[in-house]
């Protein structure tokens, strides 16, 4: 149980750090489009396109890192009104929902739509590189959204079983 404890942090501070550095290349970018749009008095071709490609990546392992940290955007005004047992019950429902659809959707589908992607050949316009890496986002994402959901799971369902109800 502890060495899944040590496995989480560095997985969680892995995948953080990923976060960060997309996101700082994100920023990066954006100003020197603003900067070779304004001051230079050149826009860059290619900078609107690596903006459009950091922000789906910073966006989809962004939500991964929510559901590890459990800041997943929830609507919890209703659960939180639940008696102790229907909640932790909805909790579990919710995890096992949200596992079932990254893996399904996002792992599955996401990889037979890299996979499209690679066999067809799509680049993008500006940067020509294939589109297959881009949308490489979404089951990668897909992966850890169904690992953290099982973590919760898992967690909710040993909580369940000793009866431990609190949240």
């Amino acid at each position: 149980m502890k060495s899944l404890v040590v496995l989480k942090k560095i997985l969680d501070r892995s995948l953080e750090t990923l976060v960060v550095i997309v996101m700082a290349v994100l920023v990066l970018d954006v100003l020197w489009q603003v900067f070779a749009r304004l001051v230079l008095k050149n826009p860059s071709t290619v900078t609107e396109e690596v903006a459009t490609f950091m922000l789906v990546w910073v966006a989809l392992l962004g939500a991964a890192v929510a559901m590890g940290r459990g800041a997943h955007l929830g609507i919890d005004y209703f659960v939180g009104k639940l008696p102790a047992r229907a909640k932790l019950a909805t909790e579990v429902l919710v995890f096992f929902a949200v596992a079932a659809f990254s893996l399904l959707v996002m792992v599955v589908g996401g990889a037979d739509l890299v996979a499209s992607n690679f066999e067809l050949g799509q680049v993008s316009p500006a940067l020509h590189v294939n589109m297959g890496y881009v949308y490489l986002a979404v089951p990668i994402s897909g992966f850890f959204l169904t690992l953290y959901a099982i973590m919760g799971l898992v967690e909710r369902l040993q909580r369940f079983k000793r009866g431990s109800v609190q949240a």
